[in-house]
């Protein structure tokens, strides 16, 4: 059996056999001082387009490595159309909301401007870093798109009518989470959770009236904004998104028990 990678790493360069992967001075610091890899061990890479590929440390510099991609070990999967749109957090609290969301397979994560917004801007940097992590991490083969932030207003000017929009609300008249989403099917969807003070009672009221809303309730708690969102996505996965595939066990096929890491 081949050696397990030590670590996976995503890449903006194409990945095919025989391919040449430089990386950056913080990637190769982090292989060779970090983890005290070597030339020779492997890792695994995945750009969001061609899959995972086994790769191995073809040498490292002053400041760089590189990298040989000898053979793919998935090849690349859809992940399921859901947009995460959310009024931005203070920092601890946004980095947690882009790491979860990424591990819970959103396509899509949208910072949007409500009323009662506390942050006025969002680290875009930072907020790409902690979902390329957390990909990396979860084992997923992409990495979420990130949508400029605006304010909500216009985003709903501009919306998609065939994607449906959840709206946690935590006020107002709503449906049952699990009773909204039952139903979903495949059909492309998003999810809206405002900010930790809630949405202003008159822009709440504006937001309900558009017709590709649909209000849902997430229990008789009221929730902080960042647990919403982890409440949302695992109601969302588990009735309509990948958790619901009927092709048995859908974790990554070289995981096993003897694997420690499974």
């Amino acid at each position: 059996m081949a050696e397990q990678p030590k670590t996976r790493l995503y890449v903006d360069s194409p990945l095919a056999e025989g391919q040449s992967v430089g990386l950056d001075h913080e990637r190769a610091h982090f292989l060779r001082h970090v983890l005290r890899l070597d030339r020779g061990d492997p890792v695994a890479v995945f750009n969001g387009r061609d899959g995972e590929w086994l790769a191995l440390i073809d040498g490292f510099g002053k400041g760089w490595c590189s990298l040989a991609v000898e053979s793919q070990r998935r090849p690349q999967d859809a992940v399921p159309d859901l947009w995460l749109v959310f009024a931005p957090l203070k920092k601890g609290r946004i980095d947690f909301v882009a790491e979860k969301a990424t591990e819970m397979g959103v396509s899509r994560l949208w910072p949007v401007f409500t009323r009662r917004t506390d942050p006025n801007r969002v680290n875009m940097d930072r907020l790409r870093a902690n979902a390329i992590e957390a990909a990396e991490q979860c084992e997923r083969l992409t990495v979420p798109e990130l949508a400029d932030p605006v304010p909500l207003a216009r985003a709903l000017a501009d919306w998609p009518a065939e994607r449906t929009l959840y709206l946690c609300a935590e006020a107002g008249i709503a449906r049952p989470v699990a009773e909204a989403m039952r139903s979903a099917g495949s059909s492309p969807a998003a999810l809206l959770v405002g900010p930790e003070g809630g949405f202003d009672q008159s822009e709440l009221d504006e937001i309900v009236k558009l017709p590709f809303v649909v209000p849902v309730g997430l229990g008789p708690r009221i929730l902080r904004a960042d647990t919403a969102v982890v409440a949302a996505l695992a109601c969302w996965q588990s009735l309509a998104g990948d958790w619901t595939a009927d092709g048995g066990d859908t974790r990554p096929p070289f995981r096993s028990a003897a694997d420690p890491t499974a």
